[in-house]
């Protein structure tokens, strides 16, 4: 056995020397159990002597690269978790010896032709789809030549949790014939050898699982998967890989410009294993440079693909006379050609790896990175052995060096990814300048993503989409800013948080039906690419539908990518999985804000030659149009009325497109960009969710604010008016609606309506909250009971000067105003800025004046001073995003409906939504509602709110330092401060919006919630062919609870915001109207619901919490605090639900009476 053995595995597997402090701490781990260790005693001479030159390197990297020391630790700590024990080596390796040993004793078998395969015992499948089935070739078995371990796991590069080892088996020369090469006869050697290898091995007792794969799902390339027996299995899988012996083939065979599949064989109608023929007769074989010109115009085509064919037309022509008519098939040589070199890419990365500690650590760093990004599995994908090779190209043209650490390789690589787009520019290890072997532009016209290995033959991106790298291009650049910001916990971010698509793209949409992708091809005419992909349809259609897609939604979307597709493991007796059992593929589209919502595609003019093109792409749907600058132009206008439509043109967009270019139809689209909005909708007919209807309550107040500004005869002016209500920071879940009250529907007394006992509760008119700060002023009195009855003079005069000057319906009250204007109510409160101090005034025993916190003064501060900051924040925020608010209702909504939205404050709420497109890393910024609510319920899932501070930096308020600081502050006070620390500019130390709820309890109860809906709703949404619920995560486990109070729905006047609306509504005594002047005021913030929960709370506070749905409820929910049924103290207040318990003289002094609750149900009957 040479070098790549198992028997050399283990000399080889220590690979590159570890760090040394690494080393050490194995070397103790090792060692044999000694007694404790002692403080290491130092003469003062080595206590105080100068730091060496590696530890002066360590500080001056820890401080340049790390930022600080804690994300140094944190990775060291990593790469500890990730890297296989030593422990686990040793199994593995006689894991590894007793395969080898097997190996070498399966019997030979008598020679057949490739077709015959009796002599496969009917309980092994051959793991291959052979389509065509007549094949040319004769095959017989023979002992493998050689076993040798390559990968990851040679190099000490593998990391956990999943550990594959890679065996690559070399079959003898003897099985093959000439022209091998041709037509898929070596693929299907190669799986008829592991099919045999899988019969004898399924017998043996060392295996608990004998199993084929697709490796990277690659229907060509088959593996066999073994597994050990009994409690390891889950240790690891090896890999068997069947190549052939080196020098087996030609490589000038493989140029990615031959042909190796001919087509009257690819075409042959007789298929008896699928009892059907491909059905491509009617499909040409070549488009022509013409053909192919145009398809490109139109988005058909990506662009790698039109050199290519018109090398194959050039082909076609000037070699007509030869009769060398044949299209290239690079993938499929490609197949082969990694095969033949797997040995030379151990050599090569083994070779890079001597003296490069840093290189096994940054690998393993890498491959957590693409592993959290999704980026490591599939078809196409970036693997563990392609950023091998990229480190190791890096470390070849001296952007690397062997001094560096992992940390260092990782900057090094993700910066080299972020700044080169290999599908324009691709790269090569080939040192050697061979004029026989093909150049870089050979292999960009055959591929979209090229880099070229050290044979100069083998591209090892072939597999991989443009879109798919420039993915990955994205996130490294994301990544890079990351590290580079010391505001953002990079290590956190980068390594610890998995970036699953639904919270990663703005929209998600599947193709439900992968099937469909035939008609695609013969649509855009793919007969070359089938051939090239072996019948894969779904592999050969992929690229044209993803760059057709990013057409058009060029200037809509910064990334449009896709799902990789993936094929499981499959039992040895089962046939292997056809192309359709890939599933569904999934797209995600990251959108530009500003464009993402237009509704115009503007074309060029029309008497411009590209006018044709655009049409050509557009169909139907282009127009000439008129523009105010006086051109007529094509343009495609998309109908979308409300906000929310907006959002879903590119929608309308992908299944225009889909169904006009690659004749998928739109039933085998499930787009679920924006599934969960129907909770925040307002009645059954509404278009909308909400946003317009925000714009009119904010424009209204506008209009409102400039006639306070400009009142005249008030003794003080206005200094500010500044609303507080939610609607004003576009996060009211439902905003009010114009309404004018009916009255024949109220009673009236003088010139108020009341509510009717006969009739059902009115319909709820929320008072909008606006504060009215008035000047300074020595006029002011300094007794706050004076104060208070200046401000309600100033209400009586705002009321009198509105109705004078601006004829608005008002009705003052001693702490307000409430004003009736375009359909809205106003509540009008007037403020004085020194207030609060005179508040927080106290007189001591010894008649000395101090000020101190007061719960008035807090309040009033709180009302005045901090919630108008906010609101004013959080609408600016708003303005830049803006599904801020639609976000923000759909996490009050979601909250609401678990029925525990007075245990924690909407303001408190706002401020998480926030954070989220504050500090959005490692996202972007959701440009959707939906994504943002999946990452609202992530972050309240996940964040560690027991010792981390929660800071929302508003207006980019805090510094680095001052963000450390709190940090500091927040561990060294944590047992005095609320269990959800919220930390702003403005409220760094206090957490005022959270100081009084949510209660320990209520958090735990609001992350399991959390935990369990994204878990649901991700698993639906991810889910195309099921048809479930959205809504399942708005509706309350109420078998929680002990008692359920059922209220009657007339008395509920929020019914139509329920989760689940009537089918029946009844009328609630208004009608939408905003014109009205001369009206008598309507019944304002009337909820009778909210008034018996309130009695309740007030009369068993003390035994039972309270739970209810704000938004149109049917229950109220109750849960029996602990002591509820323990014998209590007789109070008055207990007569109705308590009895009177009697205990012996010996146990209570005599006159004592102890009494204890009757029933579950008794304490409410009272309150019906």
């Amino acid at each position: 056995m040479n070098q790549g053995s198992p028997e050399a595995a283990e000399e080889a597997e220590q690979g590159p020397e570890p760090p040394a402090g690494g080393a050490a701490r194995r070397g103790k781990r090792a060692a044999p159990t000694a007694a404790a260790p002692q403080p290491a005693k130092l003469s003062r001479a080595e206590l105080y002597k100068p730091p060496t030159s590696e530890e002066l390197t360590q500080l001056k990297e820890t401080e340049d690269l790390f930022h600080s020391s804690l994300l140094r630790l944190q990775i060291e700590e990593l790469l500890k978790e990730v890297t296989l024990k030593e422990t686990k080596k040793k199994k593995i390796d006689a894991f590894l010896h007793e395969i080898n040993s097997l190996l070498s004793t399966i019997p030979e078998t008598p020679e057949t032709e490739l077709t015959d395969q009796a002599w496969l015992s009917k309980d092994v499948k051959v793991p291959f789809l052979q389509v065509p089935f007549n094949v040319k070739g004769r095959f017989h078995f023979v002992p493998p030549a050689e076993l040798k371990v390559v990968g990851s796991y040679l190099l000490g590069t593998c990391v956990r949790p999943e550990i594959n080892v890679d065996v690559a088996v070399t079959m003898p020369r003897e099985i093959f014939q000439d022209k091998d090469n041709l037509n898929q006869r070596y693929h299907r050697k190669r799986a008829l050898y592991l099919a045999h290898i899988a019969q004898h091995l399924s017998k043996e007792k060392l295996f608990g699982s004998v199993r084929f794969a697709y490796m990277n799902s690659n229907h060509l390339k088959p593996i066999l998967l073994l597994r050990p027996q009994g409690k390891d299995e889950k240790m690891v899988t090896v890999r068997l890989h069947a190549c052939p012996d080196s020098g087996l083939f030609k490589p000038s065979r493989f140029h990615p410009s031959k042909n190796n599949v001919r087509t009257t064989w690819f075409m042959e109608q007789s298929t008896p294993k699928e009892g059907r023929a491909w059905g491509w007769g009617n499909m040409r074989l070549f488009v022509s440079g013409r053909d192919c010109t145009q398809c490109l115009r139109v988005g058909l085509l990506p662009p790698f693909s039109l050199g290519r064919r018109l090398v194959i037309g050039s082909n076609v022509l000037s070699s007509a006379h030869t009769g060398a008519t044949e299209p290239p098939t690079p993938h499929y040589n490609n197949s082969i050609l990694c095969d033949t070199v797997m040995l030379s890419h151990l050599h090569f990365l083994s070779n890079a790896a001597t003296d490069f500690p840093g290189m096994k650590d940054g690998l393993a760093l890498l491959k957590v990175w693409l592993n959290q990004r999704q980026l490591c599995k599939g078809l196409g994908c970036f693997s563990g052995f392609l950023v091998s090779m990229l480190v190791a190209y890096l470390l070849m043209k001296r952007k690397i060096v062997k001094m560096m650490s992992g940390y260092q390789v990782l900057r090094s690589t993700l910066q080299f990814l972020a700044t080169t787009d290999l599908s324009v520019t691709g790269i090569s290890l080939a040192k050697d300048a061979d004029p026989s072997l093909p150049v870089l532009d050979d292999f960009h016209q055959a591929f979209e993503v090229v880099f070229v290995d050290p044979s100069g033959l083998v591209n090892l991106c072939a597999d991989m989409t443009a879109s798919k790298y420039h993915q990955v291009q994205f996130e490294a650049k994301h990544s890079m800013e990351i590290l580079d910001d010391r505001m953002v916990d990079g290590f956190q971010v980068l390594l610890m948080t998995p970036k699953p698509m639904l919270r990663t793209f703005d929209h998600v949409f599947h193709l439900k039906h992968v099937s469909k992708l035939q008609g695609t091809c013969k649509k855009m005419q793919l007969l070359n690419e089938l051939m090239d992909r072996g019948g894969n349809y779904v592999a050969a259609a992929l690229p044209f539908v993803v760059s057709l897609l990013a057409r058009g939604l060029s200037g809509r979307a910064q990334l449009v990518a896709h799902s990789m597709p993936q094929i499981s493991e499959w039992p040895i007796d089962a046939e292997p999985p056809k192309h359709k059992d890939v599933g569904p593929l999934t797209f995600g589209l990251l959108f530009v804000p500003e464009f993402a919502a237009s509704t115009l595609e503007k074309g060029p003019q029309a008497d411009h030659p590209e006018a044709l093109e655009f049409r050509t792409f557009w169909g139907e749907k282009s127009e000439l149009r008129r523009f105010q600058d006086g051109s007529i132009c094509e343009a495609v206008v998309w109908e979308a009325s409300a906000v929310c439509q907006k959002r879903l043109i590119p929608e309308q967009i992908i299944r225009h497109l889909l169904k006009l270019h690659a004749d998928i139809p739109e039933s085998s689209i499930c787009y679920t960009g924006a599934l969960l909005e129907s909770v925040i909708r307002t009645g059954k007919e509404a278009s909308g969710t909400g946003e317009e209807a925000m714009v009119s309550v904010v424009c209204s107040y506008n209009d409102l604010s400039r006639k306070l500004w400009n009142l005249k005869e008030l003794p003080l002016t206005v200094t500010a008016v500044q609303g507080v209500h939610p609607a004003f920071r576009y996060t009211d879940v439902f905003p009010p609606i114009p309404m004018k009250p009916i009255y024949s529907f109220h009673n009236r007394s003088k010139h108020l309506l009341l509510p009717s006992e006969e009739k059902p509760c009115p319909a709820y008119i929320t008072p909008l909250k606006v504060i009215c700060h008035m000047e300074g002023s020595g006029q002011w009195p300094q007794d706050k009971g004076a104060i208070k009855r200046i401000k309600a003079a100033f209400h009586l005069q705002l009321a009198e000067l509105l109705r004078q000057q601006h004829q608005l319906v008002c009705r003052p009250a001693v702490t307000h105003t409430d004003v009736y204007k375009d359909g809205y109510v106003f509540r009008l409160q007037v403020a004085y800025h020194r207030e609060p101090l005179i508040l927080k005034e106290v007189v001591t025993p010894e008649g000395m004046l101090k000020y101190q916190d007061t719960e008035e003064s807090r309040q009033l501060e709180l009302e005045t001073l901090h919630l108008p900051y906010l609101t004013s924040s959080l609408h600016g925020l708003q303005q830049q995003h803006p599904v801020f608010g639609s976000t923000s209702r759909l996490a009050k909504r979601w909250i609401s409906a678990q029925l525990l939205s007075d245990s924690i404050s909407e303001e408190c709420v706002d401020l998480l939504v926030a954070f989220l497109f504050l500090h959005p890393a490692p996202f972007t910024p959701p440009s959707s509602p939906q994504v943002g609510f999946l990452r609202f319920l992530n972050l309240l899932a996940t964040f560690d709110w027991k010792n981390n501070p929660l800071i929302v930096n508003l207006n980019t308020g805090l510094t680095d330092s001052v963000c450390t600081e709190i940090k500091n502050k927040f561990i060294a006070a944590r047992s005095r401060l609320p269990v959800m620390f919220l930390a702003t500019p403005k409220d760094q130390w206090s957490s005022m919006w959270t100081r009084e709820r949510p209660s320990a309890q209520i958090l735990q109860r609001l992350i399991l919630l959390a935990l369990e809906s994204l878990r649901v709703l991700e698993e639906q949404l991810m889910d195309p062919l099921s048809d479930q619920d959205m809504k399942m995560v708005f509706r309350p486990p109420l078998d929680f609870y002990d008692v359920l109070i059922h209220l009657n729905p007339n008395q509920i006047p929020r019914h139509l915001e329920s989760v689940d609306r009537p089918v029946k509504s009844v009328s609630r005594g208004v009608v939408k109207n905003s014109s009205a002047v001369n009206i008598l005021f309507p019944v304002v913030g009337y909820d009778p619901v909210q008034l018996y929960l309130q009695d309740l709370r007030d009369a068993f506070d003390d035994l039972a919490l309270f739970f209810y749905d704000k938004h149109g409820g049917e229950v109220i929910a109750v849960l029996w605090k602990p002591l509820s049924f323990q014998p209590q103290p007789f109070k008055v207040s207990f007569c109705l639900c308590f009895k009177l318990c009697i205990y012996p003289e010996s146990l209570f002094s005599v006159g004592n009476c102890f009494v204890q609750l009757l029933s579950a149900t008794k304490p409410f009957e009272k309150w019906r």
